[in-house]
C-alpha cells in the first residue's frame, strides 16, 4: 500500500511538473490573456479536470513557476563554492538570466498578477516579494556566519536594498519591452556597484 502510494505521489508530481512546463512555453510565445486551459491540457494530453486538481486558475501556473525555480536558484547560490562577494552576485545574477529566459510575457503576467496583493488569491504568491527578501537576508546571513561579513553588517536594510535593486531592474526590463538584457544589467550593477555598497561590511576573506 505505501509502495502504491508513493507511486502515485510521483505520478502526481509529474504530471503537475508536465502541466507547468507546457504552460511556460505557451505563455512565453503568446502571453496568458491568450493562453487557454484547454489548450495547456490538450497539449498535456490530459483533461481539464485534471488541470483543476493542482490549480485553481491559470494564473496559479505562473505563480507556481516562479516559487518552485527560485527556491533551486536561493540554494544554489547557498552551495555555490565562493567567496562571499562571488556568492551574492551569483544569487543576483542567476536570478535575474532566469527570468529573462523565460521570456518577457511570463514575466509581465507575473507583475501584472501580482502588483496587487489584495487580487492574489494563493497565499504563497501573495508573499512572494518577502520570500525574495528573505532569500537575499539568507544570503547576507551566511556571510555573516562564515565570518566574510561583520557581524554588525546591518543584514535587514541590505537585503532590502538588494531585493528593491532585483525588483526595480525587472520592473525597468518589463517596461522597456526587453529592450535590454536584464541579465546583464543585474552584472553590470554586480561589477560596478556592489562592492563598493558592500565593502564597509566586508571582512578581508570576503572578496
Amino acid at each position: 500500500m505505501s509502495e502504491k502510494m508513493t507511486n502515485r505521489k510521483l505520478a502526481a508530481l509529474e504530471t503537475r511538473k508536465k502541466l507547468l512546463n507546457t504552460a511556460k512555453v505557451i505563455i512565453r510565445e503568446k502571453g496568458l490573456v491568450n493562453t487557454s486551459i484547454e489548450e495547456i491540457t490538450k497539449a498535456c494530453g490530459v483533461s481539464n479536470g485534471t488541470f483543476y486538481t493542482y490549480f485553481k486558475r491559470k494564473e496559479d501556473v505562473v505563480f507556481a513557476i516562479s516559487h518552485d525555480m527560485f527556491r533551486e536558484i536561493y540554494e544554489a547560490a547557498q552551495s555555490y563554492d565562493g567567496p562571499f562577494m562571488d556568492r551574492l552576485a551569483f544569487y543576483m545574477v542567476t536570478f535575474s538570466g532566469h527570468i529573462e529566459r523565460d521570456g518577457l510575457k511570463l514575466c509581465q503576467e507575473w507583475v501584472r498578477n501580482t502588483v496587487d496583493p489584495d487580487l492574489v488569491e494563493n497565499p504563497y504568491d501573495k508573499e512572494k516579494l518577502r520570500m525574495d527578501n528573505d532569500s537575499m537576508k539568507g544570503m547576507i546571513q551566511m556571510g555573516v556566519k562564515r565570518g566574510e561579513l561583520k557581524e554588525d553588517a546591518p543584514i535587514d536594510a541590505l537585503a532590502d536594498a538588494l531585493t528593491d535593486v532585483i525588483y526595480g531592474e525587472m520592473l525597468c526590463w518589463d517596461m522597456s519591452g526587453g529592450a535590454y538584457s536584464f541579465e546583464e544589467r543585474t552584472k553590470t550593477f554586480c561589477t560596478l556597484f556592489l562592492p563598493a555598497m558592500m565593502k564597509p561590511y566586508l571582512n578581508g576573506n570576503a572578496e
